[in-house]
């Protein structure tokens, strides 16, 4: 795919800025683009294990600050907004907070780069079991977290970006948080797993073909876009945890418990339809869910 890097003054400015690069899906996005070729930056808060980062607080900087380090980059990549850990009412701030600030500081620079935006399946609101959500599904979200996204989405697509509505992603470094990084903890500490009731289907989709599509994402003539990103089937949620108990080899006894998870619990069913982006990107999902949690299980163990 080549590098768009631009040269100055001996150095290989980055061609392309991850927001959010250290994030459990920023990671990946980052390493993707690398391995592209690009000169690739990655703006967070924490530093991650990557050779070209930049400590930000995004939701403390002024537009100005923001648009000088986006400087001349071809490309920047929006990975933040991640759910895991927080609040809804923190990320419901954040998600949209941090996307007006963005535009905010792409309007100062003298050349608009191509905008990639990540953006959340929770964005639709309920789906009908056994339906898929695509280009002409009416977008009804009903948390303040799928709220907030769609209005950030609005305003990236409003834009000319391009908006990757993702399923759920899984894969190496998931967050402990997670319902797979749950179990993985108490595999590792022999304890019993103890969930809430894993009656829900969900689309899941691995960490690493996101990547991919926001790399097929930032090559392609699309903009104004949104796009749906997932493996285009719901599976049971109890079959993915019974998946990872096997790939660990640890002997596991599951509870289910009516436990209380918030609005993560309220959609029976999530499935995406990923005709867009096999049209659009040409991209289709390499990784089976077997890899993906294969994959999981070795960076926890």
């Amino acid at each position: 795919m080549g590098s768009l890097g631009r040269p100055r003054g001996g150095l290989t400015m980055p061609d392309v800025i991850v927001l959010g690069g250290t994030g459990f899906v920023g990671r990946h996005v980052c390493d993707a683009f690398t391995a592209a070729g690009h000169e690739v930056l990655a703006v967070a808060r924490k530093p991650p294990p990557a050779p070209r980062f930049r400590a930000l607080d995004l939701s403390r900087t002024s537009a100005e600050t923001l648009a000088g380090v986006l400087g001349s980059c071809a490309v920047v990549v929006d990975a933040t907004g991640s759910s895991w850990g927080l609040s809804e009412e923190d990320m419901a701030t954040r998600c949209l907070a941090l996307t007006e600030n963005l535009q905010a500081a792409l309007s100062l620079l003298p050349v608009r780069p191509r905008l990639v935006h990540l953006g959340s399946v929770l964005e639709y609101g309920p789906i009908p079991h056994g339906e898929s959500a695509g280009r002409s599904t009416p977008e009804r979200p009903d948390t303040s977290y799928g709220v907030a996204k769609l209005a950030a989405a609005r305003l990236v697509v409003a834009s000319g970006g391009v908006v990757l509505r993702v399923a759920n992603a899984v894969g190496p470094g998931l967050p402990e948080t997670s319902l797979l990084g749950q179990v993985a903890s108490a595999l590792l500490a022999g304890r019993d797993v103890e969930l809430a009731p894993l009656s829900a289907f969900r689309d899941y989709v691995d960490v690493r073909d996101v990547a991919s599509a926001a790399v097929a994402a930032a090559h392609s003539g699309v903009s104004a876009e949104i796009i749906g990103i997932g493996r285009g089937e719901a599976v049971p949620v109890r079959s993915l945890v019974d998946l990872l108990i096997e790939v660990s080899g640890v002997p596991a006894h599951v509870v289910e418990r009516d436990i209380d998870t918030g609005w993560r619990a309220k959609s029976s069913w999530l499935q995406i339809d990923t005709t867009a982006a096999h049209d659009l990107l040409g991209w289709r999902p390499r990784h089976s869910l077997r890899d993906a949690v294969t994959a999981f299980w070795k960076s926890c163990s």
